[in-house]
């Protein structure tokens, strides 16, 4: 995994940067929003870390140009400002992910290889299949122009199985793609899609199949 460290205070960028290296990972570090455009037209990146509080242009900025061209690395974006309303923010700037500061460095490690299992970017930001409505940037999810108070777990396994479009995906398959940490049971993943298929209503929209898995 290539990761580029895009953070204005040196001894934070080169501490996580020299972090990342010893987990195997390769880092590069931009102290400027202008000096990681640059750096991202040179190098293809998995992920990049995104600090919003830049100097010569912010993070909210490099983001929405970095999404607007289709530049296929995903983005955690990192901030000291962590209130609802400044993710909500963050991520309709087109963030893939957001970590607020300071953060526990096995969280970050954590983000970033579930970012990266995910892989390029360039995927609709919008999934609409049978009714429902995903806005993945914002993370919203509607039924029927209904609201959906969905927890992250249950948007997460909605939108794996929105994009299978009726293909099957395995409780195996669920805990890799939603989980960043996979608990130690498979029935995580039932109590999940049973709270989901509630919340989704009648008539029933997530189908069982014995022996493999769920599709829509």
């Amino acid at each position: 995994m290539r990761v580029l460290v895009v953070e204005d205070e040196k001894e934070l960028a080169e501490m996580i940067a020299d972090g990342l290296r010893g987990e195997g990972m390769e880092a590069d570090i931009a102290q400027d929003g202008s000096t990681a455009l640059q750096m991202t037209a040179a190098t293809d990146y998995n992920v990049i870390m995104l600090d919003r509080d830049l100097p010569v242009m912010s993070g909210d900025a490099v983001c929405r140009t970095l999404t607007t061209s289709g530049y296929p690395a995903r983005i955690l974006m990192l901030t000291a400002a962590g209130t609802l309303e400044d993710i909500v923010d963050g991520l309709g700037q087109g963030a893939d992910d957001y970590l607020s500061k300071p953060f526990a460095y096995l969280e970050l490690i954590a983000r970033l290889h579930a970012l990266a299992r995910r892989g390029p970017s360039g995927a609709p930001t919008v999934l609409e299949r049978h009714g429902v409505r995903l806005d993945t940037v914002r993370r919203l999810a509607e039924r029927d122009g209904r609201f959906l108070a969905v927890s992250p777990k249950e948007f997460g396994i909605l939108e794996a199985l929105l994009e299978a479009d009726g293909g099957i995906l395995s409780a195996t398959d669920l805990l890799n793609t939603v989980w960043d940490t996979p608990p130690e049971s498979r029935s995580a993943v039932k109590v999940t899609v049973h709270q989901l298929r509630r919340k989704l209503g009648a008539p029933p929209l997530i189908e069982t199949v014995p022996g493999f898995g769920y599709r829509l």
